[in-house]
Formats: C-alpha cells, structure tokens, sequence
C-alpha cells in the first residue's frame, strides 16, 4: 500500500506507459485525489486505489487515456459496476484485469512475468 501522506500538490501525475496526463491539486480526506483543473476549467478526481508508487511524481496503474475515461468530476467515484461486472472486484483487489492470450498475446505474456 502507497503512503498518501507523500502526496503534495503540483505533482505531476504519470501513467502506466510514463506520460504525464494531469497534475495533483491537493489530497481529498475520503480517498480522493483532486487534479488540477483541466483546459477547460475542470476539475478531476481519482481514487487513491489508482496509485501504484510516488517519488517525484504520483504513478498510476492505468495508461493515460483510460484513466481519464474513468476519472471523475466529483469526489464519490462513479458505479462503474453496472458497465464491467469485473470492475468491483478489481478495484478491491487492486488489479489490471487480464489480457486474453489470443486476443493479446503481448500483453499477456507482460502479464505473467
């Protein structure tokens, strides 16, 4: 589990494949990161859940483009549950889902090293 105690505003926000795709606004007190607002004047928020390592920047489990199809514009996560029967035991157990061999060998082959 990742100390978010070490998690201070302005940081910058990496994805799974290293860009940067948002910045850390401040901690929210229920398990929320608040991001900085977007060029459109939004704010975004993510679960700490998202958080695989923090150094100089706050790294997430996710690549960029999926993280901001999942992000939320208030606190309370949206009940993904309904879209992906998978989602809730995924976040509870805090893990990607697997890639289909066939469909993805590459992938899967990252999977299981």
């Amino acid at each position: 589990m990742v100390n978010t105690s070490h998690i201070k505003p302005h940081m910058p926000v990496v994805c799974s494949e290293g860009g940067q795709f948002a910045t850390v606004d401040h901690m929210e007190s229920d398990g929320m990161i608040k991001l900085s607002r977007d060029k459109s004047g939004q704010h975004h928020y993510i679960p700490t859940a998202w958080v695989t390592s923090i150094d100089d920047k706050l790294h997430v489990d996710r690549p960029g483009d999926q993280a901001m199809r999942e992000w939320s514009t208030s606190p309370t996560m949206p009940d993904r549950s309904k879209e992906d029967p998978t989602f809730t035991e995924r976040v509870r157990s805090q893990q990607a889902p697997k890639a289909d061999p066939e469909l993805d060998p590459q992938r899967a082959a990252r999977l299981r090293h």
